[in-house]
């Protein structure tokens, strides 16, 4: 049932239109409905992809920060509506850009409202990427902000694009999601993650910074040029990090990320009580709506939108598309991606979960979302 996207990745990679591919999709019960692993893990080595191939997954990073801090949530140390103000003093004082005056200076004013966890998670504290925001871009560029793939606190100290609450927009919130598992837990967020999630689930090849082993495995990134072509690149590398991301960074594979799917697919048991999981699987942003990202940053990613026209929100987690998309994909489903073109979705109705991983910029690459697509419709038709 899925010679399609079979196909269609063979296709793909034969043209050198991806450098590899590496796809998975079960069920509930685990079976594995289909899985793949095609192409190599840079077109300068020619190293074939394999299925433990180590990605980076980059914002699919956030899902498995957020269940951290649910954690923190069940364990009472913090509250999901408390403002974050007195574990996080930064942001008391985060001021609001309101634009730059005639001399090309930020115009910052005190921010109203608190920023409080559930903004944080649901993408509505007021922070914003510099990647799909253009004052965020700029502001960093006045004020000589370092990128956060340089793991540098600095990095953070970013002003709001507006007041918390008042809309929702993709952001590094979740990086300082992962600064408050820190501050509660007294550990490195990667040290938290391998006692609290991965060791549990058994995702033995998760990280933030490789081993040897590991890095012998990894695939390289790829940015599309121009015309179409496909070129290896290095991504910068954090020198001397001072944090590790709660909104990106984390190394992995198909099979580790799909442990982690799993898991929240059958009720989030053994890293969340089941208590917790409307969090998780339900609007956590009352009428606010996900909206289209426009990019200020043509080599880091293409305008981004899921489903254009349907109507989607964000749990405490994941976005969750509100109508069945034309894919099949149900309506509730559990879903995000990473900037190298990676991507994943949970669906609790008909309880299946896949995973598809490149390693390609920018994002919202076409040749992979229409992979995408492919694997998710031989997935329903599959299922039936």
């Amino acid at each position: 049932m899925f010679e399609r996207i079979d196909r269609a990745i063979a296709g793909a990679v034969a043209a050198r239109r991806v450098p590899g591919v590496v796809a998975m999709v079960q069920s509930a019960e685990g079976k594995t409905l289909y899985e793949t692993a095609q192409g190599v893990r840079s077109l300068a080595t020619g190293v074939p992809m394999t299925l433990d191939t180590v990605c980076m997954i980059f914002s699919m990073t956030k899902a498995i920060t957020s269940v951290c801090a649910l954690q923190q949530v069940e364990a009472g140390k913090i509250g999901f509506d408390d403002p974050l103000d007195d574990l996080l003093p930064p942001l008391a004082d985060r001021p609001v850009l309101e634009g730059f005056d005639d001399a090309g200076q930020p115009i910052l004013r005190p921010k109203k409202g608190p920023i409080t966890l559930r903004r944080l998670l649901t993408h509505t504290s007021g922070f914003v990427y510099d990647t799909w925001n253009e004052n965020a871009k700029r502001y960093m560029e006045v004020a000589k902000v370092p990128s956060l793939r340089l793991r540098q606190k600095a990095g953070l100290l970013m002003p709001l694009a507006r007041d918390p609450g008042e809309k929702w927009e993709y952001s590094i919130g979740i990086d300082w999601v992962g600064q408050a598992v820190e501050a509660l837990s007294g550990q490195t967020l990667g040290a938290y993650m391998a006692e609290r999630v991965f060791q549990p689930l058994g995702m033995t090849s998760t990280i933030y910074d490789p081993t040897p082993a590991l890095e012998a495995r990894k695939a390289q990134v790829h940015a599309r040029q121009p015309d179409g072509s496909l070129k290896p690149i290095e991504m910068p590398k954090a020198e001397k990090p001072e944090f590790d991301g709660g909104g990106g960074g984390l190394h992995s594979t198909v099979v580790d990320y799909m442990r982690f799917s799993q898991c929240i697919l059958n009720g989030g048991a053994p890293l969340l009580k089941p208590e917790t999981m409307p969090l998780v699987r339900e609007n956590q942003m009352g009428d606010l709506r996900v909206t289209p990202l426009p990019t200020h940053n043509p080599q880091l990613s293409n305008p981004a939108e899921f489903f254009p026209g349907l109507p989607k929100v964000w749990s405490a987690a994941f976005m969750l598309n509100l109508e069945q998309a034309p894919t099949g994909r149900s309506a509730g489903s559990m879903a995000w991606a990473g900037l190298g073109n990676c991507y994943h979705w949970i669906d609790p109705t008909k309880r299946v979960c896949g995973t598809i991983l490149t390693q390609v910029l920018p994002f919202c690459d076409a040749e992979v979302l229409g992979l995408l697509d492919l694997l998710e419709r031989d997935t329903y038709a599959a299922i039936g």
